[in-house]
């Protein structure tokens, strides 16, 4: 689910880890997201914060690959959010 930037209540959603990437250019993020999804446990819901535009094709393509739930993908004040389900 894609959510614009103009519903900033899904973009606050609960979570259980913080994942911020702000900085970071490809392949760090997904690499980052791969470490920290093995450390929550099926289910639970990790929030990444990033810079790197090519974030919005990568996580999404990460999430489909490894069968996470990719709950919210987003953007707000130049910062692209994405809330996902460890699968």
């Amino acid at each position: 689910m894609k959510v614009p930037s103009d519903h900033p209540e899904a973009l606050a959603s609960d979570f259980d880890i913080l994942l911020d990437t702000s900085g970071l250019m490809c392949p760090e993020p997904v690499m980052m997201l791969h470490g920290a999804v093995r450390d929550v446990a099926s289910g639970e819901v990790i929030k990444v914060v990033a810079t790197d535009p090519s974030t919005e094709r990568d996580i999404p393509k990460f999430c489909q690959f490894l069968n996470h739930e990719l709950l919210v993908q987003g953007e707000e004040n130049g910062l692209y959010i994405f809330l996902i389900r460890r699968g």
